[in-house]
């Protein structure tokens, strides 16, 4: 079952955004862009429509606690377990060529037993790729997609899952990079993860500093500003409504409207907020 709406962190790219749940699942991410068919779509279904949950591996977590780096949208969550505690910080880096997702597992106290469960789903779950292990990741194909997981953590195979356990010490990170790219094209090169963040953190940083609010409600103004940002469509500019597809506007309801389009009315209201904001 997928999680509540409210637990779901937006990491995105301006061509593209993922929804990240407070257990470590990517239950939603559409690629390359906005409009393109979900290859995970648990949100709208179970984990067998398309999911990729890195979280500690025991059911009993002391604690969760999330938040966004000052400024960005790069999003960090912490465990707190009996044995230890681990960040995984989620990101998408702005596009040079393809879209990748970017996630890092640290530790930052003890050592932390973690677990991966990658279901890779195309076409809104309806298409189970075909998977080869590398001897860095998996590389999966389906029709005109094909994806590239490189991770030093081994991978393997189970019931159409790509999953694995791992173990991550204070001071250690352990990164995992996943790239989308046309099947007919060669694949990406490799990601630097450090490099990767770091450049995500400071995109982020340098435009949302440039917003001129200095009231009493800053932090909530940037957020909103930063939010906005990541549905607008970098190529056009245009401002999707939301990031999601078929969620009812209530439970049981009937407007379950595909969202990730520019409505010109909901899109203007947008910008003049934004435009007094800054």
């Amino acid at each position: 079952m997928a999680a509540r709406i409210e637990d779901y962190a937006l990491i995105g790219d301006c061509e593209t955004a993922a929804l990240v749940a407070r257990d470590g699942s990517i239950d939603w991410l559409c690629l390359p862009r906005f409009d393109s068919p979900a290859c995970f779509a648990a949100l709208l279904g179970t984990p067998e429509n398309g999911r990729w949950q890195i979280a500690p591996a025991t059911p009993e977590i002391r604690a969760v606690r999330r938040r966004y780096r000052p400024g960005t949208l790069v999003v960090e969550t912490e465990y707190e377990t009996e044995t230890g505690a681990v960040r995984l910080i989620d990101c998408m880096p702005m596009r040079s060529e393809t879209p990748t997702v970017v996630r890092v597992v640290e530790g930052t106290r003890g050592q932390v037993a973690m677990s991966l469960d990658l279901v890779v789903r195309l076409d809104y779950g309806s298409l189970v790729p075909w998977v080869r292990r590398t001897s860095d990741g998996i590389w999966a194909i389906g029709g005109a997609s094909a994806l590239r997981l490189r991770t030093p953590v081994a991978l393997r195979g189970e019931r159409f899952h790509t999953v694995a356990e791992f173990t991550v010490a204070a001071g250690q990170r352990v990164p995992f990079a996943l790239n989308w790219y046309p099947s007919c094209d060669p694949e990406p090169p490799a990601v630097d993860f450090s490099t990767a963040i770091e450049a995500t953190e400071r995109w982020w940083r340098a435009w949302s500093e440039r917003c001129t609010y200095d009231g009493r409600w800053r932090d909530a103004v940037v957020r909103s500003l930063i939010t906005l940002k990541a549905l607008t469509y970098a190529r056009t500019g245009g401002l999707v409504a939301a990031a999601t597809t078929s969620l009812p506007e209530r439970l049981g309801g009937v407007r379950n409207w595909d969202y990730r389009y520019c409505w010109l009315r909901d899109a203007t209201f947008a910008l003049y907020a934004g435009q007094l904001a800054s």
